[in-house]
């Protein structure tokens, strides 16, 4: 069965603008780092309190995503995404002009923070409705825009601060950021009722019929089963990402050449690129052989080879390798959890359901880092932080392939499902 030629056009003109919008909100985050000393001569603070501002984003990004959830789905995607796109590169913009540490966190803090929170939110929620029977794979790509955005942006930006200065390059990569994803946002749009009936997903991933709204989902242990999986996964991989050059530095092979380069920075590039790659790698294929089953290798990977990363500390060929399979194995937590929850709860209500199950983001980035330092600090050791890791990630397999999926097939037994094979379009 294949879906009919205009829907399959409309639909991957969506995920391509989503791609777009996503892309063009992610360097508030992934950039941040390169205008942390300007912003510190600027307004004559210390480096901690500065930093608060990345927390602020990170927090309102995350912590915030129910209601912007809510607010996507009673405003629609085409509005609140414009709305997200513009306040996050007003946030560039107006920093770019302050003096003062309260400034700051009401600028780079806030509207970037609200701005791309909504934005994130608005674009997974649509992907999901959109891509019923390839809803891994779609939200994948989508995510993997959110972590790819900056690498088009990072070198330009950081030219441009040498020969013009960060308050220039600020104002005008917020500007072009800013109308970049108004403009995407301009052409999204929720699949009219019916729409997407003709998509049908795999034997393999059942789906339910009906709708479920965010105090119903609220009641459930699935969803808290999963709000707790995704935390555990969360905080342990922003403990890797939070104490990454520690480790290395520690270990003693940071300054390493390797190919031309440190293998400090060497396994950085190459993490990011797994971490991205990751979300539609992994969402296509639970999209194929089920949620659970994708989870479980996945996680169970990234506990592996956070293992022999540990055995292999002082190799540095062995720090770049296996520091990029650690992210190939987290990163899908952002295509495999919002699918497995649409495929739960319903679509209906699917952007705010999200967002109640995005705030364990929040919550993992709260925890990674201070959790990951006050662990090494008190133990002299990294060996303890490893250990949780590595625990978390093969709990979280285990949880997904030994409660998950029997709580999931008894759920689907007490609701509609009616999963068949995936249609050629």
């Amino acid at each position: 069965m294949s879906l009919p030629v205009s829907l399959g056009k409309a639909r991957w003109i969506q995920l391509g603008l989503g791609l777009i919008a996503m892309m063009a909100i992610s360097s508030p985050q992934y950039v941040w780092t390169l205008f942390v000393k300007s912003f510190q001569t600027t307004t004559g603070a210390t480096l901690p309190a500065i930093q608060i501002t990345f927390s602020i984003l990170i927090v309102l990004q995350t912590w915030l995503s129910p209601a912007q959830g809510w607010l996507v789905d009673r405003f629609g995607p085409k509005l609140l995404i414009a709305v997200g796109a513009a306040f996050s590169g007003l946030g560039w913009v107006l920093s770019a002009q302050i003096t003062s540490l309260v400034g700051l966190y009401l600028t780079y803090g806030l509207l970037c923070g609200v701005g791309t929170g909504i934005v994130y939110i608005g674009i997974v929620g649509l992907m999901v409705r959109w891509f019923p029977d390839r809803r891994g794979f779609a939200t994948g790509v989508v995510a993997a825009g959110y972590g790819f955005g900056a690498i088009l942006t990072t070198f330009p930006i950081d030219t441009m601060m040498k020969s013009s200065g960060y308050q220039q390059t600020l104002t005008t990569f917020g500007i072009i950021l800013g109308v970049v994803g108004a403009l995407a946002a301009i052409g999204l749009r929720a699949p009219k009722p019916g729409e997407t009936a003709a998509a049908v997903v795999s034997a393999n991933v059942a789906t339910t019929s009906v709708e479920f709204s965010p105090k119903e989902m609220l009641k459930t242990p699935i969803f808290w089963l999963m709000f707790g999986m995704m935390t555990m996964m969360s905080t342990g991989g922003l403990m890797v990402i939070s104490q990454f050059a520690n480790f290395a530095k520690d270990f003693g092979v940071a300054n390493v050449m390797l190919w031309g380069a440190a293998a400090l920075p060497l396994a950085l590039t190459v993490d990011r690129i797994t971490n991205g790659l990751t979300r539609p790698f992994f969402g296509w294929v639970s999209d194929r052989i089920g949620r659970e089953n994708t989870m479980s290798i996945a996680f169970i990977l990234e506990g592996a080879a956070i293992a022999l990363m540990l055995v292999y500390r002082e190799n540095a060929v062995a720090l770049v390798v296996l520091s990029g399979l650690v992210f190939f194995g987290w990163g899908e937590i952002f295509s495999l959890f919002p699918s497995t929850l649409t495929d739960t709860f319903g679509a209906k209500n699917a952007t705010t359901n999200y967002g109640f199950l995005y705030m364990a983001q929040g919550i993992g980035s709260v925890l990674g880092g201070p959790v990951a330092a006050w662990m090494h600090d008190s133990s002299g050791s990294w060996m303890p932080v490893f250990a949780l890791i590595i625990i978390m990630d093969v709990l979280t397999g285990l949880l997904a392939l030994f409660l998950l999926k029997p709580m999931r097939a008894a759920w689907f037994g007490q609701s509609t499902a009616a999963p068949i094979a995936v249609p050629a379009e």
